[in-house]
């Protein structure tokens, strides 16, 4: 397995993060409460999240995750502009993308390595608008979904982080992402927000 950077890295000056991408599948409601529960309520980025959900059925994910964090937590929709302190999940069913400025994109494209929405989509759109003032974080999970996403935050000078696969309650999502060797930080579940806080602001003081 590939080893990730150890430290934070030190943006340019005058750099900043402005967008955090997390994905998530089997596992992931109890992952993304501990990383959300752990972002302050003047979370100074918006926060977009993938998590695989049952097609057929509607969810409740943005209730359950609002409960446990102190950010408001929303379905994205479409055409909506992500603003600082909102937590947007992807509806069951549609590919999540981001553009500049954070405009919201939600499509009913083809299926990603059989899955949709897709970590992968929702990364690379994020690589491409801000480069490298993304962040992205691959959660517990089965398959491989994220790990061509991270490669391409990775490319475009962005942060990469992800769950310790030897703790994550499923670890093929982890795993695939760590053997991109694309991977900034390999973190047990309780440490990903205090990173992710930490990444953010020292970008901005």
């Amino acid at each position: 397995m590939n080893q990730p950077e150890s430290g934070l890295r030190r943006g340019e000056p005058g750099e900043r993060y402005d967008i955090v991408t997390i994905a998530s599948s089997a596992g992931g409601i109890r992952a993304l409460t501990q990383v959300l529960g752990g972002l302050p309520a003047d979370f100074p980025v918006p926060v977009l999240v993938v998590q695989h959900l049952d097609r057929r059925h509607e969810t409740v994910i943005a209730q359950v995750l609002g409960r446990r964090s102190v950010l408001k937590v929303k379905l994205a929709e479409a055409n909506e502009r992500a603003t600082p302190g909102t937590v947007y999940v992807a509806p069951p069913n549609r590919h999540l993308l981001v553009g500049a400025g954070g405009e919201l994109t939600l499509t009913s494209t083809e299926l990603v390595h059989f899955v949709r929405p897709s970590a992968d989509l929702l990364f690379e759109s994020a690589a491409g608008a801000y480069g490298s003032r993304a962040i992205a974080c691959v959660l517990t999970g089965t398959g491989s979904d994220g790990a061509m996403g991270v490669s391409a935050v990775k490319s475009r000078g962005g942060t990469v982080i992800a769950e310790d696969p030897e703790s994550a309650e499923f670890n093929g999502m982890p795993v695939a992402a760590v053997g991109t060797g694309s991977v900034d930080f390999v973190l047990p579940l309780v440490e990903i927000a205090a990173v992710i806080r930490g990444l953010v602001e020292a970008r901005r003081s």
